[in-house]
């Protein structure tokens, strides 16, 4: 039986080294992309799919990225003697209501199941969805919306997935198929960041995750996987007899924003996505041809 996905959790306690030193003082989830950070990115596609209780992992020094999703009395007091109703619209008019986030620390870099461990008494014992917001996705239907609407059909834990090169599994998550449709594929397995010449495909998880409540039992363990982390991938595969596992091959386009090149790309893409932008940037990149 599936129920309805209120709640979403956020894992931002990570340090982002490699940023340095841009994210020396400054949380790397506070990166713009344009002129928005990444986590409200983050917080406005799930925001999008219906979400109704936001759930940050934070560590420490992020108190930037808290007070981002906060009122600011003293900008918003003078944007309005100015007149300037746009701008206060931008800095208010996405934000959650009061009630609605919720923050936890996590206190040890352990790996992303335990950061999603974390979060457990305030997931409680219902489906959740989990947001990367380094992996930043451009798309018509918001990804975490289009793994909900997935979640509706079949239920279990669902995982946004996409193609990469087979040098590249070993950074990711990789699924072992059973039934493919081509839109929505069944997995029978799971591995953390495979041997390139030992992976069962090359559909891997992308940073968008619907899990069912079950995967606490084995986050409890907080048995170490690849890397010497607690992976969250180890604590899904171990579901699988009892939750079905389901890998969605999402529409839209992804950007790694935990790579430079990565922020650097989505930057550009999602100024050429935009109407008041488009054309300078045109003008812009002819520079570089």
């Amino acid at each position: 039986m599936s129920y309805r996905v209120r709640k979403c959790v956020f894992p931002v306690g990570g340090m982002g080294t490699r940023f340095l030193p841009a994210t020396k003082a400054m949380p790397k989830e506070m990166l713009p992309i344009v002129d928005k950070p990444l986590i409200q990115y983050a917080v406005e596609e799930a925001i999008i799919a219906g979400i109704e209780h936001f759930i940050f992992v934070t560590g420490r020094g992020k108190t930037a990225l808290e007070d981002h999703f906060d009122h600011a009395p003293d900008l918003e007091r003078t944007l309005r003697e100015h007149g300037k109703n746009m701008e206060i619209e931008a800095v208010t008019s996405w934000m959650p209501k009061s009630g609605q986030i919720s923050y936890t620390r996590q206190q040890e870099p352990l790996g992303l199941g335990h950061a999603v461990w974390c979060a457990r008494d305030l997931v409680n014992n219902e489906p959740f969805a989990v947001i990367l917001p380094d992996d930043l996705i451009l798309a018509k239907t918001s990804c975490i919306k289009q793994l909900i609407n997935a979640y509706k059909e079949v239920g279990g834990n669902i995982v946004a997935v996409a193609d990469v090169p087979r040098e590249q599994t070993k950074r990711y998550g990789i699924l072992d198929i059973m039934t493919d449709n081509g839109h929505l594929v069944r997995a029978k397995g799971l591995i953390e960041k495979p041997d390139p010449s030992k992976v069962p495909s090359t559909l891997s998880i992308i940073g968008r995750y619907i899990l069912h409540p079950k995967v606490f039992a084995f986050l409890d363990k907080q048995i170490h996987g690849a890397n010497n982390e607690i992976q969250l991938t180890d604590a899904i595969a171990k579901t699988i007899d009892s939750v079905p596992l389901y890998g969605l091959r999402f529409s839209g386009r992804r950007f790694d924003c935990g790579d430079k090149v990565g922020w650097l790309h989505a930057n550009l893409a999602f100024a050429m996505n935009r109407i008041d932008m488009c054309e300078q940037m045109m003008e812009v990149l002819k520079e570089f041809k």
